[in-house]
């Protein structure tokens, strides 16, 4: 969403802000010609690269392809500006009591933040010239059949997912398609943890699918999304790198969303879990 003011300055939003200052100034282009290729005014475009309106995920979108940027960085900050910007990180549930171990008690192994953002960039780079080429398309066809709105404008639909329900098990949201404008939810406001991480749900309605999202780590924190019948998703925060950025987990099968935990495994201290929908 977007708005003329945030509630407060935040990190995120500032952050954000500035990484696309940065892409602007490689791509090279003036707020006129950003306009002039894209469907946002150059009013807009001034707004949003100053900080002074949350830029629509579409521009962010459309400026890493624009700077042949793979996107999965951006779009993380993204997620976590907007959260902040729309003031949901305030309403956070307070700490629960100590809790029991993940439904279904099923083992699983760390998944280490490094390795599976590694293999999802490395993977998105491979992919750059191919984003690049269907976000232009996107943008020549939208100049063509929409209304100029500062507001910014919605996509249209994308292909179909890379996978659905039980087959996005592991998947990355990015990767397959999920995490597409319009059509993905949080299932609850953000959690605060007892150290001040967040944690949240995230649910793809195309897709059937969900993941947590974590931000505010520590290295060897780490946070895990289950299922009724002890399917878990989990990652961990290897250093102090991998704490700086919003991390999430691969995608799990969404058929019972009342059954869904997160839970939150601090470097020190005790684990906190609450239900998806609190």
């Amino acid at each position: 969403m977007t708005g003329t003011a945030p509630p407060a300055a935040t990190p995120a939003c500032t952050r954000l802000a500035k990484a696309l200052q940065d892409l602007k100034s490689r791509t090279g282009l003036s707020l006129t010609a950003l306009a002039e290729r894209t469907a946002f005014s150059k009013s807009s475009w001034a707004r949003y690269l100053n900080g002074s309106q949350l830029a629509p995920r579409e521009v962010v979108e459309a400026l890493c392809a624009m700077a042949g940027e793979p996107p999965g960085r951006l779009l993380a900050l993204w997620e976590l500006a907007e959260v902040e910007w729309s003031g949901r990180h305030r309403t956070s549930a307070a700490p629960s009591s100590p809790p029991d171990q993940p439904a279904g008690g099923a083992a699983t192994a760390d998944r280490p933040a490094h390795r599976w953002n590694t293999r999802r960039r490395r993977a998105l780079a491979a992919a750059a010239c191919g984003i690049t080429l269907a976000a232009a398309t996107w943008l020549t066809v939208s100049r063509g059949t929409d209304t100029e709105d500062d507001a910014g404008r919605t996509a249209p639909s994308a292909a179909a997912p890379g996978c659905r329900a039980e087959k996005c098990t592991d998947e990355d949201p990015e990767m397959m398609g999920c995490a597409v404008p319009g059509q993905t939810r949080r299932l609850d406001p953000p959690y605060r943890t007892r150290t001040g991480a967040r944690l949240v749900v995230v649910l793809s309605t195309r897709c059937h699918a969900a993941w947590a999202l974590g931000w505010n780590t520590r290295a060897g924190d780490a946070f895990e999304l289950s299922a009724p019948g002890g399917a878990v998703e989990r990652v961990k925060v290897a250093d102090a790198l991998d704490a700086e950025d919003p991390l999430f987990t691969p995608m799990i099968d969404a058929g019972d969303v009342s059954g869904l935990r997160a839970c939150f495994l601090p470097a020190v201290g005790t684990q906190e879990c609450v239900p998806a929908l609190g």
